[in-house]
């Protein structure tokens, strides 16, 4: 559900939001949410002073009902599949 949240308020944001990728991973102390975008969308998901980038983490958290969850935000050029 987290992920899925996410996702669609990422895509909103993007300018290529079908190549927005949202996977949940299980750490010892929380889940995270990794976010990756196009390297020219990096910029809008992050926004200045990375203001986006913590409303983003503020909305999800507030959705969060297991505990806490981190958000990565991770462009394509650095992606391992």
């Amino acid at each position: 559900m987290l992920a899925d949240a996410l996702e669609h308020l990422v895509r909103g944001i993007v300018d290529s939001p079908d190549d927005v990728d949202v996977r949940l991973k299980s750490g010892r102390r929380a889940e995270t949410l990794e976010v990756r975008v196009r390297p020219d969308d990096l910029g809008r998901v992050i926004g200045r002073q990375g203001r986006t980038a913590k409303a983003l983490r503020t909305v999800i958290g507030a959705l969060a009902e297991d505990g806490p969850v981190r958000i990565d935000v991770v462009d394509t050029d650095r992606r391992t599949r």
